[in-house]
């Protein structure tokens, strides 16, 4: 009976962590593409400084609480994760500006086999047929969802690359450190957050000035796109919980294929939002191959042989400190 109560648990606290990131990060999507679309805010990188500084705060009312305790990360660690952070969200910016949509989109989608291929340099990971079979077909269905047209520059491959490997090395720090240190997804983020929003509130605007020759500080802030700041900070702070929780509950591979939800989501929401120009026949065609491949990957991953780790085993003198508000997170099982 506990078992099945232990696997029950397991279970409930894997679906709140999808549901909360899934809808937090629909929400920061929708939210952001009113506030620059509509409202002019072009400012993207400035405006995630703004999100870590809020993040920033959340972390210390949760130390005040006692939900993060107290840590250490080794500065060359935390510095390593935040540069990969931080040329993540500039490349891109940098990558949607200089390429075509179409090649932007395939950009994101070769951070599964990115990812895929850091977990078997460095944890030892071995997938089962079943379980790459299913990895592509997620990734055919969402380049069906949504390349288009397909254009590439020199300079807009170069920071495709960086782009893609910045974040497939950031997501991948995410589980790594959480492992190493013994840190729950609270602990990391109370060490990360503050460098970040620090580093990115002083180089985002001339990010920005450089991307899209304006100065933020010159931007009419009327009453409503001020709204729209607040409630876009608000988001990224369970965006930014959600994204740590559900990589240390699972791995930066499950979270890439499994994510694409979200996309097809974006999708439908567009369509509501924005008219039927945004959806057919092609594109429910290709959504309906990517949620097969999900289901498909998250049935292969789970089956003994799916997707092993051959060498890796997290210490044994000492456990990853449970998100106390979430209940603990699993270390051996994962999807």
């Amino acid at each position: 009976m506990s078992s099945v109560s232990k696997a029950d648990r397991k279970t409930a606290l894997d679906v709140a962590s999808w549901s909360f990131n899934i809808v937090t990060s629909v929400g920061i999507i929708m939210v952001n593409k009113a506030l620059m679309a509509t409202y002019g805010f072009s400012f993207a990188t400035t405006l995630t400084g703004l999100h870590f500084a809020t993040t920033t705060l959340l972390t210390v009312l949760l130390r005040w609480l006692g939900y993060i305790q107290d840590s250490h990360i080794p500065l060359p660690d935390l510095l390593k994760f935040v540069l990969f952070a931080n040329f993540s969200i500039v490349g891109m910016n940098v990558s949607l500006m200089w390429n075509s949509v179409g090649f932007y989109q395939i950009a994101k989608l070769s951070m599964i086999p990115v990812s895929c291929f850091l977990e078997v340099v460095f944890d030892k990971v071995r997938y089962s047929r079943d379980t790459k079979l299913s990895i592509l077909l997620v990734l055919l269905g969402v380049a069906v969802c949504t390349v288009t047209d397909v254009s590439v520059n020199v300079k807009g491959f170069l920071a495709a690359v960086i782009a893609v490997w910045s974040t497939a090395l950031q997501q991948y720090y995410v589980y790594f450190l959480q492992r190493k240190h013994s840190l729950g997804s609270f602990d990391l983020l109370g060490h990360t957050a503050p460098v970040q929003a620090a580093s990115l509130l002083l180089a985002g605007p001339f990010v920005d000035y450089w991307l899209t020759e304006k100065k933020v500080y010159a931007y009419n802030y009327t009453t409503v796109s001020t709204f729209f700041i607040i409630l876009s900070c608000t988001i990224a702070v369970g965006t930014n919980l959600s994204q740590f929780i559900c990589i240390g509950r699972f791995t930066a591979v499950s979270f890439q294929v499994l994510g694409h939800m979200k996309t097809i989501l974006v999708l439908i929401l567009g369509f509501l939002f924005f008219g039927k120009e945004g959806l057919n026949l092609h594109v429910i065609l290709g959504m309906v191959i990517a949620v097969a491949g999900m289901i498909w990957y998250g049935n292969a991953s789970s089956k003994p042989g799916g997707k092993e780790r051959w060498t890796y085993s997290a210490p044994s003198d000492k456990s990853q400190k449970p998100d106390n508000l979430f209940g603990s997170t699993e270390t051996d099982e994962k999807v």
